[in-house]
């Protein structure tokens, strides 16, 4: 174990290891900002959109933990994590491809085996895509969170998860600023399965490169027995509250945190485009009406693209200070003025549809993104036994994928209920109230952190 001991990562290495996560979240971005106009466009209504949405909670419930499980117990020549992170990647490639030609693939099936075109049938086959591609990211995304306490030494815990929150405000900046910029600097309108695709090559060149670079120790000393346990999740889940009583307060700071946050990753385009921008909702009226708004659709879209990478570029901006300062000051305070910054700009945005309000106020929640990318999993660190971390933060994932089942699906179906009607055009939806619900439950989160004893 002498000879494997951990050694202290240089802001290359970290660089490295954080480019991976800069692939996920530019692709996990892309699948934010577009699987909306993807699929109102196929037909879904609110809770059709947010029924949908399910997949990532679902998968990220179910997989996480399981996968965690595997990836702790796995033992081959490539490394313990990364068979997971490649293959989650290079999985997740396919769907992204998929998603945007739903309409024409379904077609085209049709077609060679003389099936009659069902209705909404694109609409499903688009569904399976948002699944398979959010089942792949988790696939990803909790062995990558385990390769922190495996590769990394503890005093730079803190810094390491800085360092991906660093990559996921820089992934989702380009992914959500490329297309608008292509637009504002040489005219060109990126459409958006040419995003998509973007965002598959992002994804899987980030992958090889980290696993390329980021070589995981093998301790000699493990006790292989321990590599043939069958999964237990029962007793995983007694096990991961036995750690500390701290633990499962900062689980329900967690899951209230992560239901005020979807509500805005989920629905900040729908907002943007049918409350800022005041297209009526286009689900159920005929072709004719749906093309007259179509370039408005569009500046809704790159209003919330530019919106996005407005908030996540705050996010890379203050990852490492975040990073650094609750090294210093702990991570319990700079998490709660963090929350508070990010409830304070969705209470705004619920009550403005001025333009340069939203853009401001989507930057200022930016700074708790940041921390909610980060300090969470800092905290939780300190309680993880070796040989455990992909376990723990599988089943640390259900606190972050659970919330979003509420906000799916009760969320969803109270903004289908707050309708009203657009003269001479149809209805439209009151998708500023998620802000509400998103603000009262940060304040919630805010509270249950101030109880956590660091």
């Amino acid at each position: 174990m002498e000879d494997n001991a951990l050694k202290n990562f240089t802001p290359a290495k970290f660089i490295s290891f954080a480019v991976g996560f800069f692939g996920l979240q530019f692709a996990w971005q892309m699948r934010i900002i577009l699987s909306g106009p993807v699929t109102e466009n196929l037909g879904a209504s609110p809770f059709i959109f947010g029924l949908i949405w399910l997949a990532g909670p679902f998968t990220g419930m179910v997989v996480q933990p399981l996968i965690g499980a595997l990836s702790d117990k796995t033992k081959l020549a490539f490394g313990r994590r990364r068979p997971y992170l490649l293959g989650g990647a290079l999985l997740s490639a396919i769907a992204l491809i998929a998603l945007p030609n739903s309409e024409s693939i379904v077609n085209w099936i049709s077609t060679q085996l003389h099936l009659p075109l069902l209705a909404l049938a694109a609409l499903f086959f688009a569904a399976v895509m948002i699944w398979i591609l959010d089942a792949c990211v988790n696939i990803a995304q909790g062995p990558y969170r385990a390769l922190v306490p495996d590769v990394v030494p503890q005093e730079q815990h803190s810094l390491a998860n800085a360092y991906i929150s660093l990559a996921i405000g820089l992934g989702s900046v380009v992914a959500a600023a490329t297309a608008p910029f292509l637009k504002w600097a040489f005219h060109y309108q990126m459409s958006i399965p040419a995003q998509f695709v973007m965002a598959a090559l992002a994804f899987t060149l980030g992958m090889i490169w980290t696993c390329t670079f980021i070589k995981e120790r093998v301790n000699k000393g493990e006790n292989s027995e321990a590599k043939t346990e069958k999964f237990d999740f029962v007793q995983s889940l007694k096990d991961f509250f036995a750690l500390s009583p701290e633990v499962g307060k900062i689980c329900w700071m967690q899951f209230f945190t992560w239901i005020g946050n979807m509500c805005m990753m989920i629905y900040f385009t729908q907002y943007a485009v049918h409350t800022v921008f005041n297209v009526p909702d286009l689900s159920g009226v005929n072709e004719g009406l749906k093309a007259s708004y179509d370039s408005l659709v569009l500046a809704g879209t790159n209003f919330s693209s530019i919106c996005f990478a407005i908030f996540n570029l705050v996010c890379f901006l203050v990852a490492i200070p975040i990073g650094i300062v609750a090294g210093k000051l702990g991570n319990k305070k700079v998490h709660i003025i963090s929350m508070l910054s990010m409830a304070l700009a969705f209470l705004g945005m619920a009550f403005t549809k001025n333009h340069t309000a939203v853009a401001v106020l989507m930057g200022l929640s930016g700074i708790g993104w940041a921390s909610i990318c980060a300090l969470p999993f800092a905290m939780l660190s300190k309680y993880i036994k070796p040989g455990t971390e992909g376990s723990v933060m599988g089943i640390f994932n259900i606190f972050i994928a659970g919330p979003q089942v509420f906000v799916c699906t009760l969320v969803s179906w109270f903004i289908n209920k707050c309708v009203f009607e657009v003269q001479g055009v149809g209805v439209n939806y009151h998708w500023e109230y998620t802000f509400i619900i998103g603000a009262v439950c940060l304040i919630i989160a805010s509270v249950i952190t101030a109880m956590v004893k660091e």
